[in-house]
């Protein structure tokens, strides 16, 4: 596999130029410095637009975060794949059982530095509770879950808090999603 573009010392100049830039010109703020944790789940929330995805790529251009993001494998069509992969893009198989929690914690453990990042309603659609796989994998990898958002009503993106799962996937869960209680996505849900 190949390295991830952001590990490249010119293209992560380039890219966090593109980033400040883009979010300079667009009237967007950087939020919340990058967490110490060398290994951490990023969850973007709430995720209602395919923009999303631009907004983000923008924000960890302009912190020179490599992250790692799963996307559903459609995405990943040519010419664009692997650029894509190349970016830090994981395709999933969303049709299948691929074990993807389970090789994900795996890969946290076994990793020295490893920033994942993960939309927790897995769609752009309302949802009335989310997908909990996210959870599984910072407990099973024993990383923390960072929260990533994007507040289209105050044009701001960035990290917010780092949240140490306990097990207690029910108080977690209303715990994380406590800090999006007042951040708005673009489209409302």
């Amino acid at each position: 596999m190949k390295p991830h573009l952001l590990r490249n010392r010119v293209f992560r100049t380039i890219a966090r130029w593109i980033g400040v830039a883009g979010l300079f010109i667009l009237g967007w703020e950087l939020a919340g410095p990058a967490p110490k944790e060398k290994k951490y789940i990023m969850i973007g929330a709430p995720h209602t637009s395919n923009w999303d995805f631009v907004f983000f790529l923008l924000v960890i251009f302009a912190m020179e975060l490599p992250f790692k993001w799963m996307a559903k494998d459609s995405l990943f069509s040519p010419p664009f794949r692997n650029l894509l992969i190349r970016l830090g893009g994981i395709p999933v198989d969303r049709s299948r059982r691929n074990n993807v929690v389970a090789n994900t914690a795996k890969a946290f453990r076994n990793s020295d530095e490893m920033m994942l990042a993960i939309a927790p309603s897995g769609t752009r659609s309302k949802v009335k509770k989310w997908k909990s796989g996210f959870y599984h994998m910072a407990v099973q990898g024993e990383v923390p879950v960072v929260c990533g958002f994007l507040d289209y009503r105050r044009k701001v993106g960035g990290l917010g808090p780092v949240f140490y799962p306990t097990g207690n996937i029910e108080h977690d869960m209303a715990e994380i999603q406590s800090f999006y209680r007042d951040i708005a996505g673009k489209n409302p849900i």
